[in-house]
């Protein structure tokens, strides 16, 4: 893949910790963290004479990138993501985070790396999970790592699925404002079909959805239409509400950019859209840039270093972000054919023995979101409250539930939602609560931390259940 560089994040300017108001399409909102420590930060502050700074810092340095975690560390992972994320809580921006950690990662190419195995994996994991706190964050889990299979076996390749499901879950049980996307290659690649299969094995019903073209320089217009393709196969085995994300750092936005599967000596690459949570497509929560420009895939300098050189190729013939779009309105439609090389990855190519399908499917129109009902109780009155449910994710045999408790026009100071499961529904897993089962009854009481509402305040708590979802009729007081 991309990355044997430490830190790696960028953002843009300022809202809201939490999806909050409503979204451009797609379900998420905010400002994308745009980190100060970055590399490419720090090579600007470094180099303020260098003909090329100018370019790199208004093109590249003002952005949103996201921070690489390659380097497995059991004994930072904690210390290192606390900083980023409290960082990001402090100016109310949201961060990007790329794990990449998984065992045999990039097939043993040249971003070879991750855990010994599979256990220190999962060790990984649940101290990287702690440490995200409550808020809202982007998580990027393992690129590559469901696109590129040719080295594993078939036991290996079922150990790795339900290590990536288990490691969502523990993400979403840790931090429930986490927003978790799983590997979807690119366009170029799997077929969306394999891919859905993939992502389905992988537990993306936990998650949030996929990202596609991290590192890689399709056409966004051939990536949206892939992604639909995903998402309706997906539809068809189950799964339904995910959503997908774009790595537009080098994609060249509308038209691609032609060469080779290397960007350390191909210069016909070019700056996409940049970052940003308003996508204009439903379909789509962010176009990101997963893969910092300017960082080296390996090829001919090493993974993950800065090279001006590379960052200032890739700038020069992009808009500059004062005059450029926020927003990419509807997919433009592609002038130029993606190469066929199959790769999400930038440090190296698949063998050739995983070609890549010779076109995508069709795109099709996939199912809509989960829409939130009503809310389930009567509006709050002074010193009550008032409990409204919402299906956020749904697949087949089970579902992810979230429910939004508001004070009313006073504070409160502790609050308990109850409500009864339908025929077949069980919850086996509840997070930002204190859950209490008997029967067919259910009772959830605040925590410590979460109970004191201010009047018009709201607090979150969510589940995972067993069963064919349905609003139930919520009680809160």
């Amino acid at each position: 893949m991309a990355a044997a560089a430490a830190a790696v994040t960028v953002g843009v300017a300022a809202a809201g910790w939490f999806a909050t108001g409503s979204a451009s399409a797609g379900t998420l909102s905010g400002t994308l963290y745009r980190d100060p420590t970055s590399q490419v930060v720090r090579w600007v502050a470094a180099n303020p004479n260098d003909s090329r700074t100018t370019v790199i810092r208004d093109r590249v340095a003002s952005q949103s990138q996201a921070h690489w975690l390659s380097a497995f560390n059991l004994g930072t992972v904690t210390s290192e993501v606390s900083a980023l994320v409290n960082a990001a809580n402090a100016v109310s921006q949201v961060p990007v985070l790329s794990v990449y950690e998984i065992p045999n990662r990039d097939c043993g190419g040249a971003s070879a790396g991750g855990a010994a195995d599979l256990n220190q994996y999962q060790q990984w994991i649940s101290q990287f999970a702690p440490a995200l706190g409550t808020r809202m964050v982007i998580i990027v889990l393992e690129t590559d790592a469901l696109a590129l299979q040719t080295c594993l076996s078939a036991s290996e390749v079922q150990a790795r699925d339900q290590a990536i499901a288990t490691a969502v879950q523990t993400i979403k049980a840790a931090d429930p404002n986490a927003k978790v996307y799983l590997d979807g290659g690119h366009s170029a690649w799997n077929s969306a079909s394999v891919q859905a299969n993939r992502l389905a094995a992988a537990g993306v019903q936990f998650a949030d959805g996929f990202f596609t073209d991290v590192a890689n320089y399709q056409p966004l217009a051939n990536e949206a239409a892939y992604g639909r393709s995903i998402i309706s196969a997906l539809a068809g085995l189950g799964v339904s509400g995910k959503h997908q994300i774009i790595d537009t750092s080098r994609n060249g936005g509308a038209t691609g950019a032609a060469g080779d599967w290397c960007g350390d000596d191909n210069s016909d690459r070019r700056i996409g859209l940049y970052p940003t949570l308003a996508t204009g497509d439903a379909n789509i929560d962010g176009y990101v840039w997963v893969k910092p420009p300017g960082e080296a895939d390996g090829c001919l300098f090493t993974p993950g270093s800065f090279v001006p050189d590379l960052a200032f190729s890739l700038a020069s013939s992009a808009q500059n972000p004062s005059t450029a779009p926020t927003t990419s309105g509807p997919s433009p439609t592609p002038t130029t054919t993606p190469s066929a090389r199959p790769s999400t990855s930038p440090s190296t190519a698949p063998p050739s023995s995983s070609p890549p399908s010779s076109s995508s499917p069709p795109p099709s129109t996939s199912p809509p979101p989960s829409t939130s009902p009503p809310p389930s109780s009567a509006p709050p009155a002074g010193g009550s409250c008032a409990a409204s449910y919402q299906t956020t994710s749904s697949w087949q045999g089970g579902f992810q539930g979230q429910v939004t408790v508001t004070a009313g026009a006073s504070a409160i100071s502790n609050w308990t939602v109850t409500w009864t499961l339908a025929g077949g529904q069980s919850i086996s897993q509840l997070w930002n609560g204190t859950l209490t089962v008997n029967g067919a009854g259910v009772t959830v009481r605040n925590l410590s931390w979460n109970g004191a509402l201010a009047a018009g305040a709201s607090a979150q708590f969510g589940f995972l259940a067993s069963g064919s979802a349905s609003a139930p009729t919520l009680s809160c007081s």
